[in-house]
């Protein structure tokens, strides 16, 4: 493998559709309620794929240099533990990382609210360094929280919360009672993915002092879990799909429920972890799947 290839594999390409799936429904929403912007919606995926890539270079660094990603790790082998990307690259390459994404915040927040709402301003740039600060101290740091259990909560509020409720509101200027339930739900379903690959890597997180939630409850009760994580998110589909009910096009996104269920039955039935591995993509692409479906509904009626 060439070192291009070697870095395009760092970067955890299947890693990034997750990361879209809540800028992607603020968009639909906004779109919606008629408050669109083009720019500003190219700039929040920008934004969002640099801060998801960030996220993966910090934790193949921080992991690496820990020990914790060891040949006892059953997924994808990563930079620095392959030997072929020292830390030293993969710190400088964080840094540029680090700078781009300052530039693209900077014509982010430009593009949303100009010169002349400078609290809002504030507020936004305040939540983009701590974006970035969250990316990096999950596994970077002797207090990195990813090594403390907290790593569940960050990717609920980042990826769910933060993620739709603020992108909507670079748009709009505001809130509305409509972004929370699936806000929650893309929170959800993303800390179930967090969750899946901390069930793989149990024991050999377990063996390098990274307490995880999998690692706090035991593979049995992280099933339960995981479970819980996934089933709150179904019932709150099937609510949102009454509650803002238009047309047939609005229950779409329940298809996307169907590969979910079978996930939650399978991670059940499963003995050996690294059978855990495959539902990654599984996972994810079917919260990618459940935001492309929910984003067209409210296009649709938009239209």
């Amino acid at each position: 493998m060439n070192k291009f290839k070697l870095w395009i594999s760092v970067f955890r390409l299947r890693t990034l559709p997750l990361s879209l799936s809540g800028i992607i429904i603020a968009g639909a929403i906004a779109y919606y309620n008629g408050y669109f912007d083009i720019i500003i919606f190219s700039f929040a995926i920008l934004v969002t794929l640099g801060l998801q890539i960030l996220s993966n270079l910090a934790n193949d660094y921080g992991d690496g240099v820990k020990g914790t990603d060891n040949r006892n790790r059953i997924g994808p082998e990563r930079g620095i533990q392959s030997g072929k990307i020292s830390p030293k690259e993969m710190f400088d390459a964080i840094k540029i990382n680090i700078i781009i994404l300052i530039f693209l915040i900077f014509i982010l927040i430009l593009s949303a609210f100009g010169t002349h709402h400078f609290l809002p301003s504030l507020v936004f740039f305040i939540l983009g360094f701590m974006s970035i600060y969250a990316a990096l101290k999950y596994t970077i740091g002797e207090t990195a929280y990813g090594y403390r259990g907290l790593g569940d909560l960050m990717v609920f509020l980042f990826f769910g919360i933060i993620s739709v409720l603020g992108a909507y509101y670079l748009f709009a200027k505001s809130l509305e009672h409509v972004l929370i339930m699936p806000a929650c739900i893309v929170g959800l379903l993303s800390t179930a993915v967090l969750n899946l690959n901390n069930m793989r890597d149990l024991k050999s997180d377990s063996e390098s002092d990274k307490i995880t939630v999998a690692v706090k409850l035991g593979l049995i009760r992280a099933k339960n879990y995981h479970a819980f994580l996934l089933i709150s998110a179904l019932i709150l589909g099937v609510l949102f799909s009454l509650l803002y009910y238009r047309s047939l096009i609005n229950l779409l996104f329940l298809v996307t429920f169907i590969p979910i269920v079978r996930h939650v039955v399978f991670v059940y039935k499963v003995q050996e972890v690294k059978e855990l591995d495959s539902q990654l993509k599984i996972l994810a692409l079917s919260t990618f799947g459940f935001s492309l479906l929910l984003a067209l509904s409210f296009i649709y009626n938009g239209i």
